[in-house]
Parts: C-alpha cells; sequence; structure tokens
C-alpha cells in the first residue's frame, strides 16, 4: 500500500489524499480548497469557467490516475458534506463510485437544489457506521464521528497487512459521544498510519463549550433580549440547530427557519431523531425569503415551498411578535430581514468560526443589525477537536506514525504528540507502508 496526501498536509481545506496497490485506487475526499498558498483565501467563482485540464496544469485539481476518465479500479470516498471535502465533485468522471453516508448524499442533493452548483453524484455507494467493505484488494471501515456536519466519518483502511486511519474532520465536544465510545471499542489497535486532523492546532488553546453549554448561553441570552433574537448559523450545522430549538423550547420562543434549513431538517429526520417542522416538534414555523422562493419555483421544486405551508409564519406576523420569535438569518436573505421592524433591543447572535466576520460582506450584513440596535454576541464551539481530543483519539488507535492533516500548524505536532513518531509529509509525497518510507 502507498499513499500521498494531494492537499492538506499543511493547510486546511481542499482535502484529498490517495491510497492504492498495484491494482486499486481510493481517493479519500476531494475538497475545494479555503486558500491559496500564500494563505489568502481560495475564490472558487475563480475556477467555475475553467476546464478540467487547466486546473490539473495549475494544481486545482489533482493528477490522479482513473478520477477523470472511466476505470474500474478507481473509487472515491467522501468523508462529509462540507466543500472543502467534497467541492471539486463536478470534475469527477460520471461513472465513477462514490462511497458516502446516506444522509451526506442528501445534504449535497439539497446543496445543488437551493443553490447554483452541481455537484451530481451518479454512481453512489453507501456504507454502515462500523461496516467494512471492499473495493478491489481495499478493505475500508467506516466510524461515524462528531463534527459540526452530520454523517461525518473516519476511515480504517487495510491492504496487505498494513494500516492507514483517515481521522476526518471530528471533535470530542458535541451531541454525538456516543460515536467515539463506538470506535474506542471496536477499533484497531497499532494503525501502521494515522492521518490526524489538526485544525485547532496553532490557535490559542481554550476550553472547547460543549453544545450543551452552547444551550445554556442560547437560553440566557433569549430571555434577556427584549426583543427578537437573530442567529447567524450553518443551515447544515445538525448540532447548533437542536441546540438552539431546545433552547426555543426552555425559553418559551419560537424558533422561525426559512424553508431551505426546514427541508434540511425534514429530510435528515429520515435518518436520525432531527427537529423539524411537524406535530411532534411544536415551537418550529418557516418563512420565505422571496429571492429564494423565486429561484426555486424557477428550478421546478415547489413542492420544497408548500410541504411548510402549514407552519408558515409571515414577516408581519415576526414584526407582531419580535419578542416571542428566535429567527435564523444570512446575508443572502436581505430581502426578508432588511423589512423587520422592531429590532432595538434585541440580540444578534453570531455562531459560526468568528475568522468568518472579517469577511467584507459578512461584516456588512452584523453591522447592519448593530446600526438597528441590536446587541452582537457570538455564540459558538468548533467543529473539531482540541489538543486533548486529539490526544484521545492518538491513545485508542496506538499508532506506528502521525501523519499531521489538515492544518496549518504541521511542525507543532512534534510537540504536542512528544511520545510519538510524527511523519510530516510535503504534499504530493508518496509514502511507502510496505516499506514504511516515503520517498
Amino acid at each position: 500500500m502507498k499513499f500521498k496526501i494531494h492537499r492538506g498536509a499543511q493547510e486546511i481545506g481542499g482535502s484529498c489524499v490517495e491510497v492504492w496497490t498495484d491494482s486499486t485506487r481510493i481517493v479519500i475526499d476531494f475538497g475545494m480548497p479555503l486558500v491559496n498558498p500564500d494563505r489568502s483565501r481560495f475564490d472558487s467563482n475563480a475556477i467555475q469557467d475553467k476546464s478540467k485540464d487547466e486546473l490539473l496544469s495549475n494544481g486545482i485539481l489533482p493528477n490522479i490516475p482513473g478520477l477523470y476518465e472511466k476505470s474500474d479500479q478507481t473509487a472515491l470516498l467522501l468523508s462529509h458534506a462540507h466543500q472543502d471535502h467534497y467541492g471539486l465533485m463536478r470534475y469527477l468522471h460520471r461513472d465513477c463510485k462514490v462511497y458516502l453516508g446516506r444522509a451526506t448524499l442528501k445534504l449535497i442533493e439539497l446543496t445543488n437544489v437551493f443553490t447554483y452548483q452541481d455537484w451530481t453524484i451518479s454512481n453512489a455507494c453507501h456504507f454502515e457506521s462500523g461496516g467494512a467493505f471492499t473495493f478491489g484488494d481495499i478493505e475500508v471501515t467506516p466510524y461515524l464521528m462528531d463534527h459540526s456536519a452530520t454523517d461525518s466519518y473516519a476511515f480504517m483502511i487495510r491492504a496487505g497487512n498494513k494500516t492507514l486511519f483517515y481521522s476526518g474532520d471530528f471533535r470530542l465536544h458535541g451531541r454525538k459521544p456516543g460515536y467515539f465510545e463506538f470506535l474506542r471499542k471496536t477499533a484497531s489497535r497499532k494503525v501502521d498510519y494515522l492521518l490526524l486532523e489538526g485544525t485547532t492546532i496553532g490557535r490559542q488553546e481554550q476550553h472547547m463549550l460543549t453544545e450543551t453549554e452552547i444551550e445554556e448561553a442560547l437560553i440566557d441570552t433569549f430571555r434577556k433580549s427584549r426583543g427578537i433574537s437573530l442567529i447567524y448559523t450553518s443551515g447544515q450545522n445538525i448540532d447548533r440547530l437542536v441546540s438552539i430549538y431546545k433552547a426555543c423550547r426552555k425559553s418559551g420562543k419560537i424558533m422561525a427557519i426559512d424553508f431551505y434549513i426546514a427541508n434540511v431538517l425534514k429530510e435528515l429526520s429520515k435518518h436520525s431523531a432531527v427537529p423539524h417542522p411537524s406535530p411532534k416538534f411544536p415551537g418550529i414555523r418557516v418563512f420565505y425569503p422571496i429571492n429564494l422562493a423565486k429561484m426555486i419555483m424557477m428550478k421546478g421544486k415547489k413542492e420544497l415551498l408548500y410541504r411548510f405551508r402549514h407552519y408558515k409564519i409571515t414577516r408581519d406576523e415576526i414584526n407582531a411578535e419580535s419578542g416571542e420569535i428566535v429567527m435564523l438569518v444570512r446575508p443572502s436573505m436581505s430581502d426578508f430581514y432588511k423589512r423587520l421592524d422592531n429590532l432595538g433591543g434585541g440580540y444578534f447572535i453570531y455562531s459560526m468560526w468568528t475568522g468568518y466576520r472579517d469577511d467584507r460582506n459578512t461584516a456588512e450584513f452584523i453591522n447592519y443589525f448593530i446600526d438597528k440596535g441590536m446587541t452582537d454576541t457570538v455564540i459558538h464551539t468548533s467543529g473539531h477537536a482540541d489538543r486533548e481530543g486529539l490526544g484521545k483519539l492518538v491513545d485508542v488507535l496506538q499508532p506506528k506514525y502521525i501523519v499531521p492533516i489538515h492544518t496549518f500548524e504541521p511542525r507543532q505536532y512534534e510537540r504536542i504528540f512528544s511520545e510519538a513518531n510524527v511523519l510530516r509529509l510535503a504534499d504530493g509525497e508518496i509514502c511507502d507502508a510496505a516499506n514504511g518510507n516515503s520517498a
């Protein structure tokens, strides 16, 4: 078995790892970069009109045999539905097998519908956590992991007598502690290589709030607010949406979500106990931003509009009951939120990574509400493990080598994991697992 990290050995985002034998090749994740080589923000819009050959020549697309042409010897594994792990999918050959979770596929399909992107997956193959499957002479065992994206997986890869564990993105402070306990009880020890994500390495070490603590902070804020509470968070961060819903119920508030988030929750409720607009989960109402509704009608998907008509809340109703409302907002729905009244005295709650606040459009979005007299506050926790969490995974798997990935700080691994062997690879560097070296 050999492997190489095409992107991610010294950056966060654009994740892509190639694992191969003499007869079989598996690619783990196929992500859109987040940064350029100089760490400036990567503009995904700038590549929309570029050809596959252009993107291969400039290194945006990894040069991997069988990924762009028909091949029964190459397959793709997707760990979860974040675009820095799947965002280059449209360049994949349509016949390539794509192994992913069922909820992950549904999230990607919903993103296709509610945006102008096209990440169609024509040859989807599903797996179950803990259930090993084979592709050629490579065996893969997926493990559900706690992350800010639901249905996130790590992978145990076996070929010959060698093992590689790809951590994917994970944490231990969310709402799904049972996932790690299952891994601890069932995964093999003494793996040869652990490709360990290090998103939080290099950031100031501090206590990671649990989602239960997030819920408690939201309750306190909702009760303090003298007006409406507005929250900016990811519509696919299901743990956070659950925290918001629970906080609304405990503080007597109505949770107002747009019909995109309503559809996300409804579809994911088919896979797990997720709150969604239904008699089973009271206190959820649905609103309809005009521009988004027009786009969905233009796409011929009007059923996505009408399925929540019994739970509709109008702008006038929100204005009339503003003190009782917790409303999820984002910059693209300005046609709706700019016609809200009575914002003064309310709270604007930012519940995403604080680095995104530096974006000009995001800053303008937040400042709009501050200028209307709202109190700006941050209530958030990371979707990624802190050093303690990373160390627990190392303790479970007892790897011969830790390989840094999904991190800007690979050099810090030797200090943090001082009792382990750290193998720092460069992007594109081949590691020959059979011989225990890199070339």
